[in-house]
């Protein structure tokens, strides 16, 4: 509805790719986008002759899964400003904004997307949003210390449909539950570490599946990827990762954990990699459940 309000225009890409993007911006005159961050990924890898100039910054919400930071930088060049928000559906939606700081501006590029991939602070309409440890207390922010996302305000669903089973659990203790993993900086700043199904526990060790694919992402022949938890008779589990090449590049599997090994610990370093088209939802989203499946027989 808002949209409508302030007397704006409403384009919708019936096809979700590069060129229709392109299309919508060069042609409709579009400001402003929300997509996935698989949806910036097509964007960034786009055939030269998918891609349309223009002369205008398009501003762009981006949510439904951490971005990559490498990712972010890449876009950010394109003429793309990516603003990272956060939700649920039983926050009837985006809760949080990566608000910005014009002090950051001075900042390298590196480090800018590294801050823009962060989930940021609380909307104005929320009464809080903070990470919580197991016993219900705010853990020090200091970027590092994990807790879960616990959630309060008029946004938060009332409960489950005829499941009062799960609506006790969830809402538990005054907050809603999110499930998702995160730390939180000094300036209050959330940033998703993992969902807490994603995490990949190896020897005693917890391992974030979006650390894992950060790293890969920033390699230059990867488009997409996803980690997954792969049994392991030593370890419980390792991690295993699903990766997607950009057209007309190649990379062989040994080069690739090679690239992993260079900035991770070696626990976290995946010790399978599949090169094959990633499973999506219709909005572009990752179908993690379906990787986890198939990691299982591996």
């Amino acid at each position: 509805w808002m949209m409508p309000v302030l007397g704006g225009t409403v384009v919708c890409c019936r096809d979700i790719s590069a060129k229709a993007i392109y299309d919508a911006i060069a042609d409709k005159g579009v400001t402003h986008f929300g997509g996935a961050p698989i949806v910036l990924n097509l964007i960034v890898n786009a055939k030269a002759e998918d891609r349309r100039t223009f002369d205008h910054q398009v501003e762009v919400f981006t949510a439904g899964a951490p971005p990559a930071p490498a990712t972010l930088a890449s876009i950010e060049t394109l003429g793309f400003n990516v603003t990272q928000v956060y939700g649920l559906t039983e926050t009837y939606g985006h809760i949080t904004e990566c608000l910005w700081d014009e002090t950051w501006d001075a900042l390298p590029q590196a480090e800018k997307a590294i801050i823009k991939a962060h989930q940021g602070v609380a909307m104005p309409m929320m009464e809080d949003v903070t990470v919580l440890d197991e016993n219900m207390q705010q853990v020090p922010m200091d970027g590092t210390t994990q807790g879960e996302i616990m959630i309060r305000g008029n946004p938060v669903m009332k409960g489950y449909f005829k499941n009062p089973e799960a609506t006790l659990k969830e809402l538990s203790g005054d907050y809603f539950h999110s499930g998702d993993l995160a730390v939180q900086h000094p300036n209050g700043y959330i940033q998703i570490a993992d969902r807490a199904k994603d995490i990949i526990i190896s020897g005693g060790e917890n391992i974030s599946s979006v650390e894992v694919e950060g790293v890969l992402m920033a390699h230059p022949a990867v488009s997409l990827c996803a980690v997954v938890a792969k049994p392991d008779d030593k370890w419980g589990e390792v991690p295993c990762a699903f990766v997607e090449l950009k057209d007309d590049v190649t990379v062989t599997h040994d080069a690739l954990i090679a690239h992993a090994r260079s900035s991770l610990a070696g626990f976290k370093t995946p010790k399978t990699i599949i090169f094959q088209e990633l499973p999506k939802t219709a909005t572009g989203k990752i179908q993690k459940f379906e990787l986890r499946t198939f990691a299982k027989t591996l």
